[in-house]
């Protein structure tokens, strides 16, 4: 019954409105604009689907409903075939294109490998120049030899122990040598002493015998401590007259000798004047601040600065161990043995068939003869076609004893060399550089004296004494400052480079390494290229450098300029050209620049100038680097090395992005 009091007719339609309650909605709530699907009207059964206007609409029987249901199943079985072949026919497009990229691909790659064994076959080719330079390496060496004993200028051979202990022994009994003699032989000392570190560095691992490199070091380390003896000895005859060579002003003696490997610095203290503390070497800013109880005694002050490191450096002439080269070689050196006897078994058994048919054939000597020719023909072609074999494999040797060599120079360690604890230098990650400064108190000999026209010198037996500062018993002095640190000032080497302000460390004899401790008050001027601390303790001294400063590399490259000549330029903080040095936007003038130097020694003379570029199989652990298998490292270097005189290489951003086994840069 409707609101108006009107009633529905039976024969009407009926209309229900079914609510669903939507989630979140409750019965009473407003669902505003837009009724919810779930709301709508629907006709009972029965009923005819109209509203009160009586309008009529034919009832859907039973069979039509099924048959509308079956007309949606058919319509959607068809839908669905129709997808499925349309996936069908992609699918077989897609595999399609699949195989024809695929093939393409394989075409590509059949040609890019045919053109790959043409360019391998020119390599190796190419390649054969490495043996062949280690060939001429050792040939040079050769000469120099014969060269060094033609000049007959009395310098021994030092790959020749016999001659290196003569020349050890005769100058151990020269005696009474002043410093200029002795800085003249020791040029010819440094010398041998450079020769054989450069035999050590130079000269392949497999070709150096264990009692070899045991001889060299060994001489090296007696010609470094009998250079150092013979400038003790002449100090201290220069001592004794430090009274004939007094100063008119101070009456102290002031001597400065300087020469392109030493440079010597003497002061001693005659009058004892407590007043006089500032010593100060004229035309130069080295000098010292001394305590008043130095200032009174009978001592004198050295400082010997030699342009090298004869502390130190020794420690880090390493020369790798053959057994590290030894698998690498043994399979090759067996072929070479294995070869060797086939070649003399089947030349045996050729000359044994070919004398077998000699003798089958005697009846006309003129046949004889010719097959005789014929045999030895035959034999000389087969002693030169094993001559051949052999040249071939001893240069596969040489070949690959070069590859072993080459792989321990990238190879990275996997352990740091020994611990280092604090205060303690580390000189896998820091460089000594300038040389050495020989910082020594010492006793002041007895005078010389001049008598009726002769000359009475005591000389003790003891030889030149260090004056030990602080003293070890200090019970008699009153003040506990009596010993305070001694100011110091030094002088840069003209010729070395420093990136950061230096450091300052000590030789620690007992230890026998380098350490900070004991120095204070560091003070750096660059203009002047002055060092000014404090030290406790006298001794030999160095300025250090973080051997890294120039690591990583921001970019690199390698162009030619000429068919025997290139340009490198590295590029980090400061930007190093082997061609000009710069150093904060100011060109650097060095004694490198213009010098035709062999790899090993143009390396080390980079690092002692403080242009350190070059990591070591230890540099792994002081710098974030990009690790490359060294293999793949070796072959990239070897075929940039081939082509360097014609093709330009550089840096690629990429080649941080990929793995260890491949090797990016710009050609």
């Amino acid at each position: 019954q409707t609101g108006g009091g009107a009633t529905i007719d039976s024969a009407s339609p009926v209309w229900l409105y079914i609510t669903a309650e939507r989630e979140g909605l409750g019965k009473n709530s407003n669902p505003g604009v837009g009724w919810p699907s779930s709301q709508q009207w629907l006709p009972l059964p029965g009923s005819g689907g109209q509203v009160g206007s009586g309008s009529k609409k034919k009832k859907i029987t039973k069979a039509e409903r099924l048959k509308l249901l079956q007309e949606e199943e058919e319509r959607r079985l068809k839908e669905e075939e129709e997808a499925r072949l349309k996936h069908e026919k992609e699918e077989m497009e897609r595999l399609e294109m699949q195989r024809i990229e695929k093939e393409k691909w394989n075409r590509l790659e059949a040609k890019d490998l045919e053109r790959r064994n043409e360019e391998l076959e020119e390599l190796r080719l190419l390649e054969g120049c490495f043996p062949e330079a280690e060939k001429l390496k050792q040939e040079t060496r050769l000469l120099s030899q014969w060269e060094h004993y033609l000049q007959c200028d009395g310098s021994p051979d030092p790959s020749v122990a016999q001659e290196m202990n003569t020349f050890i022994s005769l100058w151990k009994e020269k005696t009474n040598e002043t410093f200029e003699e002795v800085i003249e032989k020791s040029k010819v000392v440094l010398n041998l002493i450079e020769k054989l570190k450069f035999i050590l560095l130079e000269i392949s691992p497999c070709d150096l015998q264990d009692k070899d490199i045991i001889q060299y070091k060994g001489s090296i380390l007696q010609l470094q401590e009998l250079l150092h003896l013979k400038f003790n000895v002449a100090t201290e005859i220069l001592l004794r007259q430090a009274s004939t060579l007094a100063d008119l002003d101070s009456g102290n003696m002031e001597k400065i000798i300087k020469d392109e490997n030493v440079t010597l610095y003497v002061w001693a203290n005659l009058k004892k004047n407590p007043r006089y503390r500032s010593v100060r070497f004229s035309e130069t800013q080295i000098g010292f601040e001394i305590p008043r109880i130095l200032a009174t005694s009978d001592i004198a002050l050295r400082l010997l600065h030699t342009h090298y490191d004869h502390v130190s450096t020794l420690h880090l002439v390493s020369t790798p161990s053959k057994e590290d080269i030894s698998s690498v070689t043994e399979s090759v050196k067996d072929d070479v043995d294995n070869v060797k006897k086939t070649i003399s078994k089947e030349a045996e058994e050729k000359f044994k068939q070919q004398e077998k048919g000699s003798h089958l054939i005697q009846e006309e000597e003129i046949k004889v003869e010719e097959e005789q020719g014929d045999i030895e023909v035959k034999m000389s072609s087969a002693e030169e076609e094993s001559e051949a074999i052999k040249c071939e494999l001893e240069m596969k040797v040489l070949s690959e004893t070069i590859l072993a060599a080459q792989l321990l120079l990238v190879e990275n360690s996997s352990e740091k060399p020994e611990f280092f604890e604090d205060n303690m230098v580390d000189l896998c990650q820091f460089t000594t550089l300038g040389g050495i400064y020989h910082l020594d108190i010492l006793e002041l000999p007895p005078q010389c004296k001049r008598v009726k026209g002769w000359m009475i010198v005591e000389i003790c037996k003891e030889g030149l004494q260090k004056y030990t500062y602080p003293p070890e018993t200090t019970e008699e002095l009153e003040t506990e400052n009596a010993f305070p640190p001694i100011e110091v000032t030094l002088e840069v080497h003209e010729n070395v480079i420093f990136f950061e302000d230096p450091m300052v460390a000590r030789w620690d004899a007992e230890g026998k390494h380098w350490r900070t401790d004991g120095i204070s008050n560091v003070f750096y001027k660059p203009k002047e290229r002055l060092v000014t601390f404090s030290l406790e303790t006298f001794g030999p001294l160095t300025l250090i450098q973080d051997a890294h400063v120039n690591m990583p590399y921001q970019s690199w490259e390698l162009r030619p300029l000429d068919v025997n000549k290139v340009l490198l330029t590295v590029t980090t903080e400061n930007l190093c050209m082997l061609s000009s040095i710069k150093l904060r936007d100011k060109k650097h003038v060095s004694i490198l620049e213009g010098k035709w130097m062999t790899p090993i020694p143009f390396i080390i003379a980079l690092k002692e100038a403080g242009l350190n570029i070059f990591p070591t199989r230890y540099s792994h652990f002081y710098v974030i680097i990009n690790n490359k298998v060294p293999l793949v490292e070796v072959k990239a270097y070897r075929q940039m090395a081939l082509l360097s005189s014609a093709f330009a290489f550089g840096w690629s951003k990429w080649n941080l992005l990929c793995n260890s086994t491949k090797v990016v840069f710009k050609v």
